[in-house]
């Protein structure tokens, strides 16, 4: 029996084209490089809501917030990554990525308003061993993004973004909260 191709190829007509994989971003910036997420770890993006300070967590950790009736998490990246000062406080206008990461949800503070982006799964690499944060047990970045322009985007995994011990951390600043 001939195959699909060869009917093809005998018609004159071209073979359907298989459908390329495609993959949906929200895109920001953290320091002057651009980051993303796959759209389907993000929940929503708001303007940055009122944030209460938690003790005895690390000073990436901005606090925690109210996000429609659910206590989240506020973290700076630029800080996580080490890419500004650690301490420093909020911008008076930011805004907040709520992000699905395994059981719980974070606030993710960026400084100017995200965009989509849509682009082929192909185009994005997995990233190399030596740029992987050495000090993590699991590895935060799912790859480095090549745009067509030249430009690259650095893909997170947002369920691997925090360590167990902070994890936990935060589960138990959240569970010492007086309850209403």
């Amino acid at each position: 029996m001939p195959e699909i191709t060869d009917l093809f190829a005998n018609s004159g007509r071209a073979a359907p084209a298989a459908a390329v994989p495609m993959v949906q971003l929200i895109v920001f910036k953290l320091g002057s490089e651009e980051y993303g997420i796959r759209i389907e770890q993000v929940k929503e993006v708001t303007v940055t809501p009122e944030v209460a300070r938690m003790p005895k967590t690390p000073p990436f950790i901005k606090g925690i917030a109210n996000l429609r009736g659910d206590i989240i998490a506020i973290l700076d990246l630029e800080e996580r990554f080490m890419l500004a000062p650690a301490g420093r406080p909020l911008p008076e206008k930011s805004f907040t990525l709520a992000v699905e990461a395994a059981d719980y949800v974070l606030g993710l503070v960026v400084r100017e308003v995200p965009r989509p982006l849509t682009m082929e799964l192909s185009q994005i690499e997995p990233a190399p061993e030596f740029v992987q944060d050495g000090h993590q047990h699991d590895k935060y970045l799912e790859g480095i993004a090549k745009l067509p322009d030249g430009s690259i985007i650095i893909v997170l995994d947002m369920r691997k973004l925090l360590l167990p011990a902070e994890i936990l951390k935060l589960s138990n600043a959240k569970a010492s909260l007086p309850k209403n």
